[in-house]
């Protein structure tokens, strides 16, 4: 009676099995994708640099907590010190990156910060993000390297992690605006096991950071609409002469005219320049607030001169000691990008001709209406009007970089993301300007040459 026994359990016991696989797959297999309940993912985002790479994990507390035992879901920002030596020995334990040759690099968990964040379909959840410094060993290849990693994924069968490059000076990618995949790391089910995450960032090279930083350089004047707007203000009322404390000494030569625009924004560029370079190199540690209040502060200065004169004759000066605030600001981006020695004079000098590039061409766009606008009976309208819309905005910018945020400044810093439609309005108004100059000439041309007929067929008296 035992093998009956036996057989039957066997069968029994079968069939349990099929029972217990098939339904959970029928049921996932035919369900729809409204559901399912996709759980967050971890990302990893890496900064590359010349002799390291700095790793921003992004894990959710959730998954976190099921895999390290270290329940976050309910700490406070203020109470995660207390915690903060337990998840750094965890995350260390979990992160091992290594040559192609298998020698082990340097793993240094730095900053802990908890917030809230959302992801395609799973909606609000916490996640706690920790900044990984990785270190090769001495002469060590930073863009092919092998990332071995199972942080959370060593316990949660399910989750991913989506590794990404966010910044790499040697292949161009210099902003930290978006990013790009270079792999998935998951549980290969077949083996149980989670492989490691071969990265190749394939060959960089100066010239491709050099161009880079130039194209930010150039988009960064286009976006800054307080640089613009300092330059500009200074320069509408170049044409003009002053008198009795006023903008009503009449014009300017042209040969005065261009001298005096081309002064005052080669002095900006001196200014911005030197200031630039010297905070850059030296790796000085500027507060942001105080220079970007200063530099509000200096276009709210530039639009009152516009309307009267405080400074007539020595605009040159005040753009190059107010161009020394503006280098400044400019210094924060390429502050913010850890480059090597090498690197940071590269990028220095592209950066600013980018700016300078850009520069010259809003005002050789500018430069023919400026002429022509001081001609116009409306001149002294535009011009206050032009320089009370300046000021509005640069009393908007001041309370805000003090600490008080307005609508103004907000509208203000708007302004910076339709540099197409600036720039299109600068073409057709230089376009305008230099026909209707060279309509006026020939005009004149065509009286002179009558005159000189009438003249001529004038019979002798």
């Amino acid at each position: 009676m035992t093998r009956p026994r036996t057989w039957l359990t066997t069968a029994l016991l079968r069939l349990v099995a099929g029972i217990a696989i098939a339904v959970p797959a029928t049921l996932l297999l035919g369900a729809s994708p409204a559901a399912a309940h996709p759980m967050p993912h971890s990302v990893v985002q890496l900064d590359v640099y010349k002799d390291s790479v700095t790793a921003q994990l992004a894990l959710p507390v959730g998954d976190f907590a099921t895999a390290s035992g270290i329940d976050l879901t309910t700490v406070k920002s203020t109470a995660l010190p207390a915690r903060s030596t337990a998840i750094r020995t965890y995350l260390a334990a979990h992160i091992h990156p290594a040559t192609l040759k298998g020698e082990a690099w340097q793993v240094t968990i730095g900053a802990l910060s908890l917030s809230r964040t959302e992801q395609t379909s799973t909606g609000p959840y916490r996640e706690l993000v920790a900044k990984a410094v990785l270190t090769p060993p001495a002469g060590a290849d930073v863009r092919h390297f092998t990332f071995d990693y199972d942080v959370i994924v060593h316990q949660v069968v399910t989750h991913i992690t989506l590794v990404t490059v966010r910044q790499d000076w040697a292949a161009g990618r210099v902003t930290g605006d978006g990013a790009t995949q270079v792999g998935t790391i998951r549980l290969d089910v077949r083996h149980m096991k989670v492989p490691p995450l071969t990265v190749d960032l394939g060959k960089g090279s100066a010239w491709r950071g050099f161009v880079a930083m130039l194209q930010l350089g150039a988009n960064h004047i286009l976006t800054g609409t307080d640089h613009l707007l300092f330059l500009l203000i200074l320069l509408l009322p170049a044409p003009l002469l002053t008198a009795g404390g006023r903008w009503n000494g009449g014009l300017a030569g042209p040969r005065t005219a261009l001298t005096r625009i081309a002064r005052i924004t080669l002095a900006f560029t001196v200014g911005h320049s030197v200031a630039l370079a010297a905070s850059a190199l030296t790796r000085l540690q500027i507060p942001g607030r105080p220079v970007e209040a200063f530099i509000a502060a200096s276009i709210l200065v530039g639009a009152v001169h516009a309307i009267r004169p405080l400074f007539p004759g020595r605009e040159a000066l005040v753009a190059g000691v107010f161009g020394l605030g503006h280098g400044m600001a400019f210094s924060f981006v390429l502050a913010e990008m850890h480059l090597s020695t090498a690197q940071l004079a590269s990028s220095l000098l592209a950066f600013n001709l980018g700016i300078e590039l850009v520069q010259l061409l809003l005002v050789c766009l500018a430069l023919p209406s400026l002429l022509v606008l001081a001609r116009l009976r409306i001149q002294p309208t535009l011009r206050v009007t032009g320089a009370l819309i300046t000021a509005t905005a640069a009393i908007g910018w001041l309370a805000d970089r003090l600490g008080l945020p307005n609508p103004v400044a907000r509208a203000a810093d708007s302004a910076g993301s339709h540099t197409t439609g600036m720039l299109t309005v600068l073409a057709v108004a230089a376009v305008a300007a230099v026909t209707a100059f060279g309509w006026t000439l020939i005009v004149r041309q065509r009286e002179r040459g009558l005159r000189e007929l009438e003249t001529a067929t004038e019979p002798a008296i």
